[in-house]
C-alpha cells in the first residue's frame, strides 16, 4: 500500500504558494502552520494518509478515534496560500521519500511553484531572541529574501536538514519548483515546543506573505496546542522504543 492523498473539495487557486509546517524539533513548524491556519481561518481541502506514520489512532475525549495524517488548508486573498501540516512524520526513510514525492506532486496540481518549509535549528540552548537561519534549493531565492532578517550562512551554516522541511526542498527542484527553509533557533529539545522561535518564523513569514496577523494569541494557542502535540509525541517515541528504532544524534530536523 502506498501512501495517498484524499481530496475533500477541489479547489481552483491563484498563483498559490505552498507553506509546510510537520513536528521536529521545537515543534517549531508544527506551531507555526497551526497558528496560522487558526488565525487565518483556513479550510481544510485535502488529506494524506500513510503505511508509513505509525500504526495507531488517537482517541479523542468523545470517544472518536483520530488517525494519523497531514492535512492541506487554504485561503483565498492577493496570493492563495496552502499550508500543509500534521500530526506525525514518516517512521522510515522509505516514507519520508514517498510522502514528500506526494506532496511535491500535489503541489504541482495545483499549480504551486513556490515551497516554504519551517523547522528549527538546535542550538543546544534557549534563545531569548532566536535568528532566523535558511536554506534554499535556487540560489535565486537567496536574492529574492535577502532583504528579510534571514540568516543565510552568515551565523551557522546549515549542513543538514532531515525530514519533510529539506526533502520536499530537494525533491521540488527537478519539477522546478522553488523552495526556501526556514529554521527557527531553538533548544533542540523535540518534546519541548519553542514559543521563540515559532514566533520568531512567523514575524518573518507575514512579511514574504503580504498578510497581517495577531501574534497576541500565539502563547495562549501553543497550550491549547500542547495536549495533542505531547500526546501523539509520546506515543510516537515509545511506538519507535518497540518497534527497535535507534535515536541517531541529529542538528537539524525539520
Amino acid at each position: 500500500m502506498e501512501s495517498w492523498i484524499h481530496v475533500s473539495e477541489k479547489v481552483k487557486l491563484k498563483n498559490p504558494i505552498l507553506i509546510e509546517g510537520l513536528p521536529g524539533i521545537g515543534n517549531v513548524g508544527r506551531v507555526a502552520t497551526g497558528y496560522l491556519i487558526n488565525q487565518l481561518k483556513m479550510k481544510k481541502f485535502a488529506e494524506l494518509y500513510s503505511p508509513h506514520f505509525l500504526p495507531l489512532v488517537l482517541v479523542h475525549e468523545n470517544s472518536e478515534v483520530h488517525v494519523l495524517n497531514l492535512e492541506f488548508h487554504y485561503m483565498k486573498g492577493k496570493r492563495d496560500i496552502v499550508v500543509l501540516t500534521g500530526d506525525t512524520q514518516s517512521i522510515s526513510p522509505e516514507g519520508h521519500y514517498e510522502i514528500c514525492s506526494k506532496i511535491v506532486e500535489f503541489a504541482e496540481t495545483l499549480g504551486i511553484k513556490e515551497i516554504i518549509t519551517l523547522g528549527g535549528f538546535s542550538e543546544g540552548k534557549s534563545m531569548s531572541k532566536p535568528a532566523v537561519l535558511a536554506a534554499v534549493n535556487n540560489k535565486e531565492m537567496i536574492k529574492k529574501y535577502k532583504k528579510f532578517d534571514i540568516d543565510f550562512g552568515k551565523k551557522h551554516q546549515v549542513g543538514t536538514i532531515i525530514g519533510a522541511s529539506g526533502l520536499l526542498l530537494g525533491l521540488a527542484k527537478p519539477k522546478k519548483i522553488d523552495g526556501i527553509c526556514l529554521l527557527g533557533e531553538t533548544s533542540g529539545m523535540p518534546m519541548l515546543t519553542d514559543p521563540n522561535a515559532a514566533d520568531a518564523i512567523l514575524h518573518i513569514l507575514v512579511k514574504i506573505l503580504g498578510i497581517k496577523l495577531d501574534f497576541t494569541m500565539l502563547e495562549k494557542s501553543i497550550v491549547e496546542m500542547q495536549e495533542r502535540i505531547k500526546k501523539s509525541d509520546g506515543l510516537h517515541k515509545r511506538m519507535l522504543e518497540q518497534l527497535g528504532a535507534k535515536e541517531e544524534p541529529v542538528r537539524y530536523i525539520g
